[in-house]
């Protein structure tokens, strides 16, 4: 069940274990806090929920400081669902929520309205008027109110902490093999199949055009991709450019294509996500079409090569 604000909660909601937070990307120490949360709440017969925000607090309170999504809220909502999550309530973060003191926020929202018994937070957790309230305060609180309080430590893969600020950087630096990693999945956009300029299907090779509203895109560059029609069932193979195009003068637009390397077989899709999962090279000016074209399908066979292992893997592993 999701609640797009606090009065849709109905009043005999709860008892629930909660976390609360952001989570944009919905990654792994995302997930490893919502399942303790599930966890919980199955062992006592509460609800497990996720109190979250829309906007992000930072577009009211320091928009120069808002940083770029890696998920809008239903793409966010999803994900949490798939945790075991049972319910999700959207907090719409106006000026008023932004005044409430700690205790006025733990006092109204956490206990008087959802009713927790425990809250699972970050070590780094702030709230309240000008995030005056941290772990610590929150603790306090729970003593106060007759609630638990669990603070889950930073989670390391790799040797790199993950949060949603280290993914963004990846992926715009193009390291999108090390997001995948992090976030637990492939990064992904979606958006529009939109016309191009015609000139990859007479001088290069054919493409499916991407407009998307994602705020996160990966550095200018080659990528192996996954393209998914959302539409159907339907998923291909590919590898995709993203760039101004300089070999045909440049663009004004950054342009997104992806070069499907299994047959389309149907009608060209509406609407697509692809999925990033390998850098492969820098976006480059090229002599003339017929040298780019010679590039991208050397392109073509390194992503070939990188989808047979995989497979190989796959198979390897059952």
């Amino acid at each position: 069940m999701m609640w797009r604000n606090l009065d849709e909660v109905p009043a005999d909601f709860g008892p629930c274990a909660l976390t609360i937070g952001n989570f944009d990307g919905v990654h792994l120490a995302h997930q490893h806090i919502m399942r303790r949360v599930a966890e919980l709440a199955r062992e006592n017969g509460w609800q497990a929920a996720v109190l979250t925000f829309n906007p992000h607090p930072a577009k009211l309170v320091a928009p120069e400081r808002a940083p770029k999504l890696l998920t809008n809220i239903e793409e966010r909502c999803d994900l949490i669902h798939r945790l075991g999550i049972d319910h999700i309530v959207i907090l719409p973060f106006t000026a008023e929520i932004a005044s409430l003191t700690p205790d006025e926020f733990v006092s109204r929202i956490l206990v008087d309205k959802l009713h927790a018994r425990a809250i699972f937070v970050g070590a780094n957790f702030r709230f309240g008027h000008r995030a005056s309230g941290n772990v610590n305060t929150l603790r306090l609180l729970g003593e106060k109110y007759s609630f638990r309080t669990e603070v889950v430590h930073p989670v390391v893969k790799r040797r790199r902490i993950i949060s949603s600020t280290a993914i963004r950087q990846l992926i715009e630096t193009g390291t999108v093999s090390i997001a995948c990693r992090l976030l637990g999945r492939p990064y992904s956009i979606e958006g529009m199949v939109v016309r191009g300029h015609g000139i990859g299907s007479k001088q290069t090779v054919p493409t499916l055009n991407l407009k998307t509203p994602a705020e996160v895109l990966p550095a200018r560059g080659v990528y192996i991709t996954r393209t998914h029609d959302l539409s159907g069932r339907r998923e291909w193979p590919s590898i995709t450019n993203v760039g101004y195009r300089p070999t045909f003068g440049g663009a004004d637009e950054l342009s997104i294509e992806t070069f499907l390397l299994a047959p389309l077989e149907g009608a060209t899709p509406e609407e697509i996500r692809v999925e990033f999962l390998r850098w492969v090279r820098a976006e480059r000016k090229f002599e003339n079409p017929q040298a780019l074209k010679a590039q991208i399908l050397h392109d073509v066979r390194r992503a070939q090569t990188y989808f047979r292992r995989r497979a190989g893997l796959t198979a390897s592993s059952r």
